[in-house]
C-alpha cells in the first residue's frame, strides 16, 4: 500500500475522558489482558494433550484460542504501554497494520463462530454422518477458509482509510487506530469510504450471524425431538455455551459499527469488552459446563504443578 500522506505518525490519545485514571486502568487492563492469555493458553493445552479432545468441535474450539490470545493482543500492549507513561506515538506503518491484524483476526473468528455452529448442527441434526460430513479433510479447509476470508475482509477494510492522504492533524482521539477514527483525520472527502465500510462491516457480521441462527433453529428443534432427558440436557449445555460466545461477540460488533450516532466514550467501552473482556470469558464459557475439558484442564493444571494428585 503506498503511502500518499504527509503524516509519518499518529498519537493516540487513549480512552476518551479517562483523564487521571491510567494507573487504574493500567492494573485493571493489565489484568484482563493476563487473565486472557492465561485462560486460552490453558484451554489450548488441555486440547492439545487430551486425545479424547481430538474431535471436529475442539479442534475448531483451539483455533478460537488461538485467536482470542493474539486478537486483544493487537491493540493491549501498545495501549498499556502509554498508560504506563511511554510514548503515545504509533507510526504511519504500525497504524495500518493495527487495523489490518485488528480485522483481521476479528473478521476470521466471526467465520470461525458460523463454522462451529454448523459443526454442532451437524454433530446433533446429522448425527450418523457426523464423522463422514466433518473429516479432517473437512476441518482443515474450514478452518483455512475462515483465515483467508478473514484475510480478505481485512485487506479491504484497511484499504478503505489508508488510500487518503493524510497531510494534517495527526492525533487519533482513540486508543488504537480503527476505520471511524482515521477516516476523521484524512484530508480528503470520507464520505464513500464512510458507507461503503459501514456496509461491509455490517454485512459481513450479519450474514454470519443469520447463518449461525439458521444452523441454531434446527438444532433447537432437533433437541426438543429427543426423547432422553439427558440426551436434552448435553446438547442444550453444549450449544449454550457455544451460543453464549456468539452473543458476547456480536453485540460489541453491532454496538461500535453500526450505530448511526456514535460516541467515542461509549464506542471505547464496548470495543474494550470486545477486545479483553470477551475472550477472557470465553474459556470460562466453553469449560464451567463441559467435563470433557475440566478433566483435561485438571491434568493440564496437576502436570504444571497448580493442582495436588488426588484432583
Amino acid at each position: 500500500m503506498k503511502n500518499l500522506s504527509v503524516v509519518s505518525e499518529f498519537i493516540l490519545l487513549g480512552i476518551p475522558h479517562t483523564e487521571g485514571l491510567e494507573t487504574v486502568l493500567l492494573v485493571l487492563f493489565l489484568s484482563f489482558y493476563i487473565f486472557t492469555l492465561m485462560g486460552n493458553l490453558l484451554i489450548l493445552l488441555a486440547i492439545v494433550s487430551s486425545t479424547r479432545l481430538h474431535t471436529p468441535m475442539y479442534f475448531f474450539l483451539g483455533k478460537l484460542s488461538i485467536f482470542d490470545i493474539f486478537f486483544p493482543s493487537v491493540s493491549s500492549p501498545k495501549m498499556l504501554c502509554y498508560l504506563s507513561g511511554n510514548s503515545q506515538a504509533i507510526s504511519y506503518a504500525g497504524c495500518a497494520s493495527q487495523l489490518f491484524f485488528y480485522h483481521f483476526l476479528g473478521c476470521t473468528e466471526c467465520f470461525l463462530y458460523t463454522v462451529m455452529a454448523y459443526d454442532r448442527f451437524v454433530a446433533i441434526c446429522h448425527p450418523l454422518r457426523y464423522i463422514i460430513i466433518m473429516s479432517h479433510r473437512a476441518c482443515v479447509i474450514l478452518a483455512m477458509g475462515t483465515s483467508f476470508f478473514g484475510c480478505i475482509q481485512a485487506t479491504f477494510l484497511t484499504t478503505l482509510p489508508f488510500q487518503l492522504p493524510y497531510c494534517g492533524p495527526n492525533e487519533v482521539d482513540y486508543y488504537f487506530c480503527d476505520i471511524p477514527v482515521m477516516l476523521k483525520l484524512a484530508c480528503a472527502d470520507t464520505s464513500a469510504p464512510e458507507m461503503v465500510g459501514f456496509i461491509s462491516v455490517g454485512l459481513m457480521p450479519l450474514s454470519c450471524f443469520l447463518l449461525v441462527l439458521t444452523s441454531y433453529s434446527r438444532i433447537i428443534f432437533s433437541i426438543l425431538q429427543i426423547h432422553s432427558a439427558e440426551g436434552r440436557r448435553h446438547a442444550f449445555s453444549t450449544c449454550s455455551a457455544h451460543f453464549t460466545a456468539i452473543l458476547l461477540f456480536y453485540m460489541p460488533v453491532v454496538l461500535i459499527y453500526l450505530r448511526p450516532t456514535p460516541s467515542p466514550w461509549l464506542d471505547a467501552t464496548v470495543q474494550i469488552l470486545n477486545n479483553l473482556v470477551t475472550p477472557m470469558l470465553n474459556p470460562l464459557i466453553y469449560s464451567l459446563r463441559n467435563k470433557e475439558v475440566k478433566s483435561s484442564l485438571r491434568r493440564v493444571l496437576h502436570q504444571l504443578g497448580f493442582l495436588p494428585e488426588q484432583l
